[in-house]
């Protein structure tokens, strides 16, 4: 049972109406139903509602309307903390990473990770990119079935440790790669996306119950990071993640602990690869499901070849319209990181609290009628017939939370999609339609995507 509160008056301001309290239906609707159940609360509610505490989540102002994300994203930074509001993701990502960072902390561990996904940097991946995607291209045969699901996150996951973190390949990078799949492979299971959700579900009872199962997965990645971190700790002379973060010092001269650095390749590989890699399956999914899409996009890769410099080839427009269309329909995240307030405000004609976190819903931004008409339907056109603000398109949050990796994410999809579908026409093993579904924090498309290959264009690679 759901009970709702009306709109109550606090200083001569309406504060939002929503739900009061969430019974075990709601929360269970939330984990595993939560976009009819996110649509169905605004047309309840409105396009801002309040969200009461449940589990480990605080009491939340829902924000779904462009106007609202500009006034939170425009807002000065220092009204509010995230660090409080996220501590759901702590079981899975640590307590010490940049998300859970606020002020000059933030400020200073953001400024140090910035240049590794942008600029010079981000372009000398490019031809990493390829190559990652060109070996796996090779393993396939004439009539593979496969999981587009599980080829992109072996495509996302080799770019995240290779080009990112600097990791050479050798029998530990494959040890590691297997483990890093092994342990985000467990939120395929509803149970043990519950117990990220419910801390209830959190007890370690041996290592065959679900959480002392995903603790000991956990503890094993943990100890395979270790032994990367003390092998470099000697030989820091490269420009990569890892190694900024070894040399890092604070304003004393102390440099991260080991904790503080595993912390921050926990988060970056989950951010850095699992979203790319279901935001890549969905594209592959729509551009397949959508002919005129697909022919449309093949007609523009035919203006170039796989030799184009990949700068050139992320700049291409019904490529990267296809890109922001798939970032649009199914976001990976359906929420940015939520703000705290440190001081009481006065938002959108509300009267808030200190201590109220406001959360903006990417899901409900990017299927509201006045910026996306028919928002279900898979449109690029949309993005050459306008261009968004960064309040109505929001796929990577914003303001001073805005995800590092984006510029990154979208250079990725962008040469994944090109070199594959440039070499490989692939088809759909099923015409029913795709759901999202529930992958631990994130969305997923069900089933993973099975498509299987028909057959290849380059006549360099072998039937």
């Amino acid at each position: 049972m759901t009970a709702t509160i009306k709109a109550k008056k606090s200083n001569n301001l309406a504060f939002p109406q929503g739900i009061k309290r969430y019974g075990l239906k709601g929360i269970l609707n939330l984990i595993f139903r939560p976009l009819p159940t996110l649509e169905s609360n605004r047309n309840r509610y409105g396009d801002i509602y309040y969200s009461p505490a449940f589990s480990s989540f605080p009491p939340f102002i829902v924000i779904g309307n462009a106007e609202g994300i500009e006034a939170l994203f425009s807002a000065d930074s220092e009204l509010f903390e995230s660090g409080t509001s996220n501590t759901a993701f702590q079981a899975l990502l640590g307590s010490q990473s940049i998300l859970q960072l606020d002020g000059k902390p933030h400020q200073k561990r953001r400024k140090l990770l910035m240049p590794s996904f942008h600029g010079q940097r981000l372009q000398s991946y490019g031809t990493i990119i390829t190559d990652i995607t060109q070996s796996v291209i090779n393993r396939w045969q004439k009539d593979d079935i496969f999981s587009m699901r599980k080829i992109t996150q072996d495509i996302t996951l080799n770019v995240i440790l290779q080009a990112v973190f600097g990791i050479g390949q050798d029998n530990q990078y494959d040890q590691l790669s297997q483990q890093i799949s092994k342990y985000l492979d467990l939120f395929n299971s509803p149970l043990y996306t519950s117990a990220l959700f419910l801390p209830i579900l959190q007890q370690n009872l041996g290592q065959w119950s679900p959480w002392g199962n995903f603790l000991h997965q956990k503890k094993k990645l943990h100890q395979l990071l270790s032994k990367e971190i003390d092998k470099r700790q000697n030989n820091i002379d490269s420009e990569d993640i890892l190694s900024l973060l070894l040399s890092a010092t604070d304003e004393n001269g102390e440099h991260l602990s080991q904790s503080e650095i595993m912390d921050e390749l926990m988060t970056l590989l989950f951010a850095g690869h699992e979203t790319t890699a279901s935001s890549l399956a969905w594209a592959f999914y729509w551009l397949h499901s959508h002919p005129e899409c697909y022919h449309h996009l093949q007609d523009e890769l035919n203006t170039i070849n796989l030799d184009t410099d990949p700068t050139a080839i992320a700049k291409l427009p019904y490529l990267s319209a296809v890109v922001s269309e798939s970032l649009r329909i199914y976001p990976t995240a359906l929420f940015s990181f939520s703000r705290t307030l440190t001081t009481s405000w006065e938002f959108m004609g509300y009267s808030l609290e200190k201590g109220m976190s406001l959360a903006p819903c990417i899901y409900l931004v990017h299927h509201h009628p006045d910026i996306y008409p028919n928002s279900k339907e898979f449109k690029p056109e949309r993005f050459l017939d306008r261009q968004f603000s960064p309040y109505e398109f929001i796929p990577f949050g914003g303001s001073n939370r805005r995800c590092l990796g984006y510029a990154l994410a979208l250079y990725e999809m962008k040469l994944v999609l090109a070199t594959v579908l440039k070499q490989v026409n692939l088809k759909l093993v099923s015409s029913q339609p795709i759901l999202p579904v529930r992958r631990g924090f994130t969305m997923s498309p069900k089933g993973g995507v099975k498509m299987q290959v028909k057959e290849f264009f380059n006549p360099s690679i072998v039937e």
